[in-house]
């Protein structure tokens, strides 16, 4: 269906977008950015991998908290892998260009799995708050069958969000210019680009768009608030760090995360430039993912023994 988009109801003249990502760096500065990416991808792809594995093989993690990981890992690693593999090869190849067709799936991608990660934050918020303010109804509340109803609601609701973004974009027509300053397609440079009226497209993005953001963002500050009235109660001073401390790198993640996209899609067109947009979107399409697994494991007695029992294993097979 995706394919079909590339010239259906739309008038374009123009059949590729270039994606100058890396190339309008000086060399030098473009190895070093090729290395990072490069690096900051196997990080990203490690660590999730080994997250899953761990989640997989050790049977007291197949608990509501680590199936809500277990799928935020497996969206950061897809989130990932649909734009940072098309900037290295990109680099490699010499080439810049990606049809019409390819650009709106890849954007329909990215963004379903930004919903994704949205989504998972705020049930993953919402489980947190379960376990520390109602313990004993714990298990009565976040029943197997509602963790399967959320996650798939989840997609659902990505999936059928981006649709709409997607079929939005295809409308459009572009003219002369297919020169996206970006790594990937983003719908704010190809906004720009299209030479038709794309009014709808961005009041789509700040009703719908943002109401699709804005609610999980609002409840998991919500959750985490509860949490903190929750834990400020604890009696010991020890307690009381630890849950802070865990709940503070949970919320630097996020708002890394929804701090970078409010900036980039929820201003007004006129205040964007492609340097502070493409820094914006390194941070939540590359950094973000690459840090959830450290963040959501350090301080996981379970997780790293699970780990370090995965890592055992692999080195003495081996």
């Amino acid at each position: 269906m995706m394919i079909q988009l590339r010239r259906g109801a739309n008038q374009s003249s123009v059949s590729e977008f270039l994606l100058l990502g890396l190339s309008r760096q000086p060399q030098q500065q473009q190895q070093l950015l090729f290395l990072l990416f490069l690096t900051m991808y196997l990080a990203t792809v490690l660590g999730n991998l080994l997250i899953l594995l761990a989640i997989s093989v050790d049977s007291r993690l197949h608990i509501p908290m680590y199936f809500f990981l277990f799928n935020l890992s497996f969206v950061d690693i897809c989130f990932s892998s649909t734009t940072v593999p098309k900037v290295l090869a990109n680099h490699v190849l010499r080439i810049q260009t990606i049809s019409f067709s390819g650009c709106l799936t890849q954007m329909y991608f990215v963004f379903m799995f930004v919903d994704m990660d949205n989504f998972l934050l705020a049930v993953m918020a919402y489980d947190r708050f379960v376990a520390v303010c109602h313990p004993l109804h714990y298990s009565a509340k976040m029943t197997p069958q509602l963790c399967a109803l959320l996650v798939t609601g989840s997609w659902i609701t990505a999936s059928l969000d981006m649709l709409l973004h997607t079929l939005l974009m295809a409308r459009l027509s572009f003219c002369a210019d297919n020169a996206i300053p970006h790594f990937f397609c983003d719908v704010t440079p190809l906004l720009k680009l299209s030479c038709s009226d794309t009014h709808l497209n961005e009041v789509i993005i700040l009703t719908e768009a943002a109401l699709i953001m804005i609610t999980p963002f609002v409840c998991i500050l919500a959750s985490y608030v509860l949490i903190t009235c929750a834990v400020l109660r604890i009696p010991s001073t020890k307690g009381r760090w630890k849950a802070f401390s865990t709940c503070g790198s949970h919320l630097a993640v996020v708002f890394l995360f929804y701090g970078t996209i409010i900036a980039v899609y929820f201003n007004p067109s006129s205040s964007h430039s492609s340097e502070k947009d493409t820094v914006a979107t390194v941070m939540y399409t590359v950094v973000t993912p690459m840090l959830n697994p450290f963040i959501y494991s350090l301080r996981n007695r379970d997780l790293k023994g699970a780990l370090q029992k995965v890592i055992g294993r692999k080195t003495c097979s081996s």
